[in-house]
């Protein structure tokens, strides 16, 4: 057995936001399938820059707006560009408007009280920074939900067929069927410690992960332990197995209650390379599978000195710092900017 099974575009687009939602809403959060999506909006986001779309800005102020201000960094216009910008790109200039998008969008948050956003596959997580750290993702008017996905990495990989059908065989001249969607979920505040990463190999669930990568205590209890792999069985068993009508090989994310007693679905996705194994690797999800275990395999952070341990870092620091906030520095210079930077993503730490 290899440690894959076979990427076809089929079996990718199972993955996809609005193929397993309808199956699962009752167990999932509440959310909203926006499609489709003008071509222009996919131009947006693959534009180059940090900016939001004339008219989306005029329900609430996002925090990255604020915090530029506040360090006298303008958000990226495309109409503030200087002449010889303009000259080496010719895309520089153009304005994106989505009236009637903007007013979906804020129907929607009127409904939920606020959303996160993501498209087809991925979300923005890794700018959960431009919005206030205290409740990051959250967002509250269209130019927060703009922002968020404009300013992430992960979305981008929704974007191009190219990335989305990676690794996969399909003739050039027939490619697969692929609609751009966004899919705007009720926010809550979500307690990480209870997030888990389950994998299932051939209709088996073999392993299940702790998703976020800090140390919790609580969950070294040998009674917890065995709790947490009880609950997400049975809900997989009950809630998921025969409700899973495509190739039996997949990742699952779940958020399970305060009492550790039931789940409800966040995410699936295709078991992958593309997919983040997390504490495991795929070898070994493939030696674990071989074991034919009656229990899956959990694996947690159990100790503040776990390779993989965040040590309070905050997450995706990596792509915290847009280098067009350092190109629109107004005058400062790296080492100036870089210190008031490293001050507010302190501050979100404590």
């Amino acid at each position: 057995m290899t440690n894959f099974p076979v990427q076809t575009p089929d079996y990718l687009l199972s993955f996809q936001f609005s193929s397993w939602y309808p199956t699962f809403s009752s167990i999932s959060i509440k959310s909203t399938i926006i499609r489709p999506l003008d071509q222009a909006f996919k131009e947006y986001l693959d534009s180059d820059g940090i900016f939001v779309p004339e008219g989306s800005e005029n329900v609430s102020v996002s925090y990255i707006h604020r915090l530029f201000q506040s360090y006298s960094l303008p958000t990226i216009s495309p109409a503030e560009n200087s002449p010889s910008d303009q000259e080496s790109d010719e895309d520089v200039g153009r304005s994106f408007s989505f009236p009637d998008l903007d007013e979906r969008i804020r129907q929607i948050i009127k409904e939920y009280g606020a959303t996160f956003p993501k498209l087809n596959f991925s979300s923005p997580k890794d700018a959960s920074w431009v919005l206030p750290p205290s409740s990051p993702l959250k967002c509250t008017s269209p130019s927060d939900v703009y922002i968020l996905l404009k300013s992430s990495d992960f979305v981008s990989h929704d974007l191009s067929i190219d990335t989305v059908f990676e690794g996969c065989q399909y003739d050039p001249s027939n490619p697969p069927s692929y609609q751009l969607e966004l899919v705007l979920r009720k926010w809550y505040s979500i307690d990480s410690s209870r997030e888990f990463r389950c994998f299932v190999r051939e209709g088996r669930l073999i392993g299940i992960s702790q998703r976020d990568t800090n140390f919790y205590d609580f969950m070294n209890e040998p009674q917890t332990q065995n709790k947490i792999v009880e609950t997400l069985q049975t809900f997989w068993k009950e809630k998921i197995k025969s409700q899973w009508y495509g190739q039996q090989d997949y990742v699952f994310d779940v958020l399970i209650t305060r009492d550790l007693s039931r789940g409800h679905v966040l995410d699936f996705n295709p078991y992958a390379p593309r997919t983040d194994p997390l504490l495991f690797t795929y070898e070994e999800l493939s030696a674990v599978f071989k074991q034919d275990l009656n229990t899956p395999e959990l694996r947690i952070i159990d100790s503040p000195l776990h390779p993989v341990a965040s040590r309070n870092a905050p997450a995706h620091q990596h792509n915290m710092l847009p280098i067009e906030a350092l190109a629109l520095s107004s005058g400062r210079d790296i080492n100036d900017f870089s210190d008031l930077w490293r001050n507010e993503i302190q501050q979100s730490i404590d």
